[in-house]
């Protein structure tokens, strides 16, 4: 796949809720990073089984339904590919709305996911998810980031 490619099968299987699949992207050495994280969360995840680890229970917090927002653009670099997309649907646990915007940076080479950069804001994610403890709380369960 090329990364377009990539990207498209990757948001699929977002809205599927197979987050197997959607880990299963990375190389098996690649990298998933948060620039913009919050105080706690984590700010790198290194390798396919700790993304794998880290993504297991996303659909258990967030009920992704729909992808409103896309656009793709690419790079001088054809193994870089930059993602603006948007993301709506339910906070699980309280069943509030949920709509949030993402822009990633996304490094493919070989058919699979080297580096994936996303940047998102964290206020935002708080606001929504009922605040930053909360955020917090329910993407590392509790580990230490």
């Amino acid at each position: 796949m090329n990364p377009r490619e990539l990207v498209d099968h990757a948001l699929t299987l977002l809205l599927e809720k197979d987050m197997a699949g959607f880990a299963g992207l990375w190389a098996e050495d690649g990298e998933l990073e948060f620039p913009f994280a919050a105080a706690g969360y984590p700010e790198r995840i290194r390798g396919r089984a700790a993304i794998a680890d880290y993504l297991r229970d996303y659909p258990n917090i967030l009920d992704v339904r729909e992808i409103p927002e896309k656009a793709v653009h690419e790079t001088a670099d054809p193994e870089v590919i930059i993602l603006e997309f948007a993301a709506a649907g339910l906070v699980v646990a309280t069943a509030r709305p949920y709509r949030m915007r993402y822009i990633a940076v996304i490094t493919a080479r070989d058919g699979a996911i080297r580096n994936y950069r996303d940047y998102w804001s964290p206020l935002a994610a708080a606001g929504i998810m009922g605040g930053a403890d909360a955020l917090t709380a329910a993407f590392t369960g509790g580990r230490d980031a």
